[in-house]
Parts: structure tokens; sequence; C-alpha cells
């Protein structure tokens, strides 16, 4: 990451998609004109086939669905 000094990233990701839990932090994708940019978000749900995140813990209305891979994939009409 840019303008962060020496190291890593100072973010630490689930990317085990067969351990995700509800809380966990992931970096996720977002597919369209975002493709390429890095996002992080915290899941809210987990289910077999997908989970739902969001990018703002304090905005209830802010939930997005995503595939469920080591770096989910929100469609971009989903993202909010």
């Amino acid at each position: 990451m840019q303008g962060m000094g020496e190291g890593g990233c100072p973010f630490t990701f689930n990317t085990d998609p067969a351990t995700f839990k509800v809380g966990d932090p992931v970096s996720y994708r977002v597919m369209g004109s975002l493709d390429g940019f890095p996002f992080a978000g915290v899941l809210l749900e987990v289910h077999d086939d997908h989970v739902v995140l969001t990018s703002d813990e304090d905005d209830k209305a802010s939930r997005m669905r995503a595939t469920r891979e080591s770096r989910p994939v929100v469609r971009e009409e989903d993202v909010c």
C-alpha cells in the first residue's frame, strides 16, 4: 500500500472461505468499473454458497451479497 511506510498491510484478513465466520474481516472485490480495486469489509452472514458483508458496520443498510471465496466478489449493482 502506498504511503503506509515500512512493512506489510496493516490489516489482517481471513482468506480461507472454509473458516469464514460472522465478524471476520475480509478483502473483497467488486465486478465492473471498480474491478481491480481492493476493498475491506466485515462478514455479516456466512452461507454455504455466498456471504453477506458490509464496508460500514455502523450503517445497518450497508449489506452486500458476495461469492464465498478467498476474496469475495460483489456485483457492482449490489454495492451500497
